[in-house]
């Protein structure tokens, strides 16, 4: 079964090539989104099986938007990633219901199929 992704981050050429890096690693990408809000309509619309997540985006961040996602019913995996390392966010990432994050330069679809395999 092809793994299902909704790509959320507030940078358009980000989404871009993400979606082209995934997608050439077999990954189907069903989706994206610009900011929290759009993040959680458009995951309650599509119920991909994950959820990549900016953490910084306008309004509500990336924790928060985790957050909410797994209050839902049939929430999606949700992978954090940004441009910094996860240092920076250590205390939070160790309180977020997110499986796991992928700073964006490692980003891969293999390494989403791996979380899963």
């Amino acid at each position: 079964m092809q793994l299902t992704v909704l790509i959320v981050d507030d940078h358009e050429g980000f989404r871009q090539a993400a979606r082209a890096l995934l997608e050439a690693d077999g990954v189907q990408v069903v989706g994206e989104a610009a900011d929290g809000e759009s993040a959680i309509a458009e995951a309650q619309r599509l119920r991909p099986q994950l959820v990549l997540l900016d953490v910084q985006l306008p309004g509500i961040d990336g924790f928060e938007v985790a957050a909410r996602l797994g209050e839902t019913s049939d929430s999606p995996a949700v992978v954090l990633t940004s441009s910094y390392a996860a240092d920076s966010y250590r205390r939070r990432l160790m309180q977020s219901p997110a499986c796991a994050f992928i700073p964006k330069g490692e980003l891969s679809g293999k390494a989403l199929a791996a979380l899963f395999g």
